[in-house]
């Protein structure tokens, strides 16, 4: 039986529940296909991002486990060692 999606017509705020996840792979010339709402580090280890205005920013000793509330255009492969980044 398929689960009843009770919130289904409901607007989701930024600050809400993610709907929409995927596995990205970093990269130092491609954007991702949507900026993020977030990216959840699963290995500890830096990560090096690009916003949407196309600063780019590198978070150090991210602990694994850590969902970073953060919009960007594209995950840097260079001077990103934690694994595997998701994008919510």
């Amino acid at each position: 039986m398929a689960a009843v999606d009770r919130h289904a017509n409901v607007a989701v705020p930024l600050a809400g529940p993610h709907d929409l996840m995927a596995a990205v792979t970093p990269s130092d010339s491609a954007d991702l296909a949507n900026v993020t709402r977030g990216v959840y580090v699963g290995g500890a280890g830096d990560l090096t991002v690009i916003n949407a205005a196309g600063t780019t920013v590198t978070f150090k000793a991210v602990p694994a486990g850590t969902l970073l509330p953060i919009r960007v255009a594209r995950i840097k492969a260079t001077l990103t060692s934690s694994t595997p980044p998701a994008r919510p």
